[in-house]
């Protein structure tokens, strides 16, 4: 199979290839439920083979690594609640050792992200993030306007920090458990998301007090929930769901599936060259080549110097 990671004789703009990375599918990647006659939805995100094969393309520490597969998790359940077309993404900008953390997911299923860390940095999120912001976009493409919502990093956790946002930006009382490890399985990474559903949402015949109890209950229910249940590949999804809140009406929904979904080529990369000053690009040769690498499969891509006409060399 050719490598499309290197020059061939397709031209680079028609080189739209996949590179060799996972053909990985996960088909109860999320499991969306409710509870019948209350105020709660939320989903379970299971990424099981999933979490390894994208986590493991980068050289983080433990701890970087955990935060990342977190951060997958919990886009891959975000954006699952949407009604959308494009993609979903969690940023995290900070002055910590972890200075960049990114993950998005499209309304396909396909996930990726990737973090930048400096040396070896351990603890929880507030540690490696620093003090920066969090932001959560929808980009549905160049005909859509683009939200995004941004906050403060506040909290000592990534599921501390979400639940700030829901509070602050979407005035949405939320639960968020997190949990990614690495496992004699390799890595995996779980996100269990519950949303209070507002009172006019079809919750009929209780009165506001009985909606903050049910909303109460089913939190205090899901605080229950152990980090080796969450990532217990022999545990269904269906199962976990089910010894959580089989008392309190519980309703599954059909699963969706996720993907390794890094959308890079040379196509892309190339379009990106060519946006290049023609000394820029001088610059970044190396014997002839210039090679640019994908931030999310970490895969390290080949352009001939002499096939690459940059900016100032179109007409």
């Amino acid at each position: 199979m050719q490598d499309v990671t290197r020059p061939s004789e397709t031209p680079d703009f028609l080189n739209h290839d996949r590179p060799p990375v996972p053909d990985l599918v996960v088909a109860s990647g999320v499991t969306p439920f409710h509870l019948d006659g209350r105020p709660v939805r939320g989903r379970l995100v299971r990424l099981g083979p999933l979490a390894d094969a994208l986590i493991g393309r980068h050289d983080l520490s433990e701890d970087a690594s955990r935060l990342l597969g977190q951060a997958l998790a919990l886009t891959a359940g975000l954006a699952a609640a949407l009604k959308f077309r494009g993609s979903f993404s969690l940023q995290a900008k900070g002055d910590g050792p972890v200075s960049l953390l990114l993950a998005d997911c499209t309304d396909a299923g396909e996930l990726r992200g990737h973090a930048k860390a400096e040396g070896l940095p351990a603890g929880e999120a507030a540690a490696l993030l620093g003090k920066g912001f969090l932001a959560f976009t929808c980009d549905q493409g160049p005909d859509m306007d683009r939200y995004q919502g941004i906050v403060a990093i506040e909290g000592e956790t990534l599921a501390d920090m979400t639940g700030a946002y829901f509070a602050a930006s979407e005035q949405l009382k939320a639960f968020v458990r997190l949990a990614a490890r690495r496992t004699p399985a390799g890595w995996r990474a779980t996100a269990l998301i519950l949303e209070r559903v507002a009172g006019g949402g079809g919750i009929a015949g209780l009165t506001d007090a009985e909606q903050d109890d049910a909303w109460q209950t089913a939190t205090t229910l899901a605080a229950t929930v152990k980090e080796e249940e969450m990532l217990d590949d022999t545990l269904p999804p269906r199962g976990l769901l089910h010894r959580l809140f089989h008392a309190e009406g519980l309703l599954v929904d059909q699963p969706r599936a996720l993907s390794y979904g890094c959308r890079c080529s040379r196509a892309r990369l190339a379009t990106v060259l060519q946006g290049f000053p023609e000394a820029d690009l001088d610059d970044m040769a190396e014997d002839g080549l210039i090679t640019m690498t994908c931030e999310f499969c970490n895969l390290s891509f080949r352009f001939d110097r002499t096939e690459v006409r940059g900016g100032a060399g179109r007409a």
